[in-house]
């Protein structure tokens, strides 16, 4: 008998590997999609790439850092309630700081060649980053406990925890609210109508500054967020940890079709788990590597990504 409940766990050790990589895999894909989606709304209303979109993400970490204690003093920590409510600040301040970016750094230059403003995009990621080491400190913090963590299932060698369900949760409801706000609300109809043809759009009355600038917002939020889950299952934050995750949520968005919204989401989901499944059975070192592997194949075999369309450039 025994030997017989061991030959089972033996014969489950591989599959329970498998969905245990599965699920960190989705729990960190899940993350690079909120980022990525920031990226692909930006582009799909100005057509080019914020690459400061990152430093959001990490700033979106930090607010949350500083904004546990002040919640604390109000709402016990950890708690449901404290999270949430570190959460929705943090996206409240990011949403804020990403209006204040695309007005005073990007609006000035839209009339521009789009290599202007990417060398500008470029320029704002590095002041964020070196204005976080000099206000924040380079040396990493360790982000509080805002939420109650316990095991969800313990089965053989497969271990979820309640942070990856958070992750999951908190990432399908805002990617549920994504998809009202553009679908169903009079701002998200806007956007489309923009990003379809802004000079059309402007005629029919559509002011296309306000557009843009709740864009920015929305995607700035979904980068705060994303900052705070990644705090809560990886709690070691400091100014220069946009850059990998930001560069792979960039990747993701190309992999789902720059500027489309579930393209995003998907290559978003893609990356996570190969990059974990990569890790786990071949080797840590090319975790990394492979989401620009990825790219490089992507833009050879499919340039326009899994969900996106070709457009034809005039000339």
């Amino acid at each position: 008998m025994m030997r017989s409940a061991f030959s089972i766990n033996y014969q489950l050790k591989p599959i329970n590997e498998f969905l245990q990589q599965l699920i960190n895999g989705l729990a960190f894909g899940s993350i690079l999609a909120l980022i990525a989606l920031g990226y692909t709304m930006v582009y799909g209303i100005l057509r080019f790439i914020n690459f400061a979109h990152g430093d959001i993400f990490m700033l979106g970490a930090f607010a949350g850092f500083y904004l546990a204690p002040k919640i604390a003093m109000f709402v016990p920590l950890p708690s449901i309630g404290g999270g949430i409510l570190v959460l929705v600040a943090a996206m409240a301040i990011c949403a804020a700081l990403g209006v204040v970016i695309e007005r005073f750094a990007y609006r000035p230059l839209r009339k521009q060649p789009k290599l202007t403003m990417l060398i500008t995009a470029i320029g704002v990621s590095l002041f964020l980053e070196y204005t976080g080491q000099f206000v924040f400190g380079a040396a990493p913090k360790s982000f509080p406990q805002i939420l109650p963590t316990f095991p969800i299932a313990k089965i053989g060698g497969l271990s979820v925890n309640s942070n990856q369900i958070v992750v999951l949760g908190v990432t399908l409801l805002l990617l549920i609210a994504l998809r009202f706000i553009v679908l169903k609300t009079k701002i998200g109809t806007a956007m489309r109508a923009v990003s379809f043809n802004p000079q059309a759009a402007a005629l029919m009355g559509v002011n296309t500054d306000v557009v843009i600038s709740f864009t920015f917002a929305l995607g700035s939020a979904l980068a705060a967020a994303a900052g705070i889950l990644w705090a809560i299952n990886y709690p070691a934050i400091d100014p220069l940890m946009g850059i990998l995750p930001g560069l792979k949520a960039f990747i993701a968005a190309v992999l789902g079709g720059i500027g489309n919204l579930p393209g995003a989401a998907l290559g978003g989901l893609i990356i996570g788990v190969v990059e974990t499944l990569v890790s786990g059975y071949i080797s840590s070192t090319y975790r990394d590597a492979i989401a620009f592997a990825i790219l490089i194949v992507i833009l050879i075999v499919k340039p326009s990504g899994l969900m996106g369309k070709k457009e034809i450039e005039k000339v």
